[in-house]
């Protein structure tokens, strides 16, 4: 915790002559950057798996034809498959894994009154009028939801909602150009409705993190998020 509030700091000092009294928070953005820069390389390769999971959709399906009354042995030919093509079910999760310990130690950073035994200076940053270890519902004690500080969160539910109907709607377009597709002769795989359904509203449970965390963790997740559907756009057309 020290060794990371200390490079908060230090870039913070870095980022003064440009951001002013908001450099912690510009700081913040820039750690985010950082963090997402070098888990690039496994969201490039969660791309690449998720193309390669489509292509084996239908000899997936045609498996679920074969083995429709046997779950165990369609689960193990399914296994096989990914195994032989080299392709991990699991690499689309790779990159949001490997980002929580960074969003989790922000978070105890700016929810800490005490750092090594001193107090936690990083709790005098603030963005703007925003502290950066407050939370949206410090805000409604410090001048009202459209007060200094209100308005500061009102900017990033902005953001976050409008990331979030572009990330549905990308999601959408996605899902319509690769479908999941059923087990077999038209009746859907168990659960593919209700992912079908809920996974382009995934991005909009974002603003319930933005209101509860503090504002530091805040500026982290939708950094991430607004780097998430340029990246998506930009890997998965």
């Amino acid at each position: 915790m020290s060794v990371f509030a200390s490079l908060v700091e230090h870039l913070a000092d870095l980022l003064q002559p440009l951001f002013g009294p908001s450099a912690a928070a510009a700081a913040i953005v820039l750690f985010t950057a950082l963090v997402r820069l070098l888990v690039h390389p496994l969201s490039r390769a969660a791309a690449r798996g998720q193309k390669a999971r489509t292509a084996l959709q239908p000899r997936i399906a045609e498996l679920r034809r074969k083995h429709a009354k046997n779950p165990e042995k369609l689960q193990r030919a399914v296994l096989e498959l990914h195994a032989e093509e080299k392709v991990s079910p699991l690499s689309g999760c790779l990159p949001s894994l490997c980002q929580i310990p960074a969003f989790f130690l922000l978070y105890h950073l700016f929810s800490s009154s005490t750092i090594g035994g001193e107090a936690n200076g990083l709790l005098s940053h603030r963005l703007l009028s925003a502290p950066l270890g407050g939370r949206w519902a410090d805000a409604f004690g410090d001048g009202g939801p459209l007060g200094g500080a209100g308005l500061v969160y009102v900017a990033l539910f902005a953001v976050v909602a409008a990331v979030a109907t572009f990330s549905y709607r990308l999601t959408r377009r996605t899902m319509a150009d690769r479908p999941l597709l059923p087990a077999g002769d038209g009746e859907a795989a168990p659960g593919v409705g209700a992912i079908t359904r809920v996974m382009p509203f995934m991005s909009f449970f974002t603003l319930v993190t933005v209101a509860v965390v503090p504002l530091a963790a805040a500026l982290y997740v939708v950094t991430s998020t607004t780097w998430s559907a340029v990246e998506r756009a930009v890997l998965y057309r």
